[in-house]
């Protein structure tokens, strides 16, 4: 596995103007990758968009190595790396305490008469994105850690929280944008099963992947 980076070319209009639907950006991916589209073979690319001291970058999760020059079509020159990701995941054991940083598609699903096997919904309150992360935590190898102080709300016992929610566009379609709700969570949490939290890391977590959804990434704390 590989993590690479790229700062986005904010300054530059004429290179970034296409960047306005997610469905660019999964374009932009995916054109990193000229050998599996040549030989017809696409591998999933986690990706997300991170904020870090007021600059902008592309942050992709991939099997195969991308194309530096590529990954820069709509970086800043000079700022596209990459490294091997497999040496940290080997690290993982259970019980370790990290933390993590998560850019997730929060859904769930209601039954209605013209949907009966259900329609998907965004959770849109902050309490009922905390809770579908403390849902999926242990299915997915981890546990969230608990705060020092333990107010009386359940997920405000844990140490995460949602750092930031909006609403980009998935693409434009007959004069129409259709929006995803995207939502960053950042905190702390403990390793259960490291196997399991291993594909977690590498598979993503939730719905929507292919449109900057589902990658978490994670440091040791200090």
């Amino acid at each position: 596995m590989y993590l690479s980076r790229v700062e986005i070319d904010r300054d530059n209009r004429y290179k970034t103007r296409d960047l306005t639907h997610l469905g660019a950006y999964h374009n932009w991916v995916e054109q990193s990758f000229p050998e599996e589209i040549e030989n017809n073979q696409r591998g999933r690319h986690l990706w997300r968009i991170d904020r870090l001291n007021g600059k902008d970058y592309l942050l992709v999760l991939s099997a195969d190595r991308p194309k530096l020059e590529q990954l820069e079509q709509y970086g800043v020159e000079g700022t596209a790396l990459t490294k091997s990701y497999d040496t940290w995941l080997d690290h993982i054991e259970a019980g370790m305490v990290l933390r993590f940083r998560l850019t997730a598609n929060p859904t769930h699903s209601i039954i209605e008469p013209n949907h009966p096997k259900g329609r998907v919904v965004p959770h849109v309150t902050i309490e009922q994105q905390k809770q579908w992360l403390a849902d999926r935590a242990l299915r997915a190898g981890f546990a969230l850690v608990a705060r020092a102080d333990t107010p009386a709300d359940e997920t405000e016992k844990l140490a995460f929280d949602v750092v930031s929610h909006d609403w980009p566009t998935l693409h434009r379609r007959k004069g129409r944008s259709v929006r995803l709700s995207r939502v960053t969570f950042e905190g702390v949490l403990r390793v259960q099963d490291a196997d399991t939290f291993k594909q977690t890391l590498t598979k993503g977590l939730g719905r929507e992947k292919a449109f900057g959804m589902g990658l978490m990434t994670v440091i040791p704390t200090e």
